[in-house]
């Protein structure tokens, strides 16, 4: 198994950072490495949606990526934080013939000092996963992450 992660503190709200998070049309605005988002389903994205991500790697490559929204849990408290989540997975050719299989996990937690924490993480397997360009795909996150930041803390 492969994976790549990230985390990034954010001086927002947690409920301003899962707006900026679950407009998906508007990823093209401010995320530097998905450019855009394709929906067949209008309003609000939900469990079961198919996307494709326009993924843009460093180097300028431009990677297509169907994938399906697995768990969206808005933030709700939990004790003494409130948590968010939101989960997709890889759903091309490769994965239905278990060739690689991907999740991508992000989570927000915000507790008592007013800033939400970010992770996201996603793990690779199956016969072809250590093909997977994972250095690329780290980069990636880490320059969602960054842009995460900026745009929900310039809307804060």
């Amino acid at each position: 198994m492969v994976f790549a992660q990230t985390a990034v503190s954010i001086n927002a709200p947690i409920a301003t950072v899962w707006d900026v998070m679950m407009d998906l049309d508007s990823y093209q605005e401010w995320n530097p490495f998905i450019e855009r988002v394709d929906r067949r389903a209008a309003g609000p994205a939900k469990v079961g949606d198919k996307l494709v991500l326009h993924v843009r790697f460093r180097g300028g490559k431009l990677v297509a990526s169907p994938e399906r929204i697995t768990l969206i849990d808005p933030p709700a408290l939990d004790g003494a934080v409130t948590k968010a989540r939101l989960e997709y997975e890889f759903y091309g050719f490769l994965h239905r013939t278990w060739m690689i299989r991907g999740r991508r996990a992000q989570w927000l937690e915000q507790d008592a000092s007013g800033a939400t924490r970010y992770r996201t993480e996603e793990r690779f397997h199956g016969l072809m996963a250590k093909y997977t360009p994972v250095r690329s795909v780290q980069d990636g996150f880490e320059r969602h992450a960054a842009a995460l930041k900026k745009r929900a803390e310039a809307s804060a």
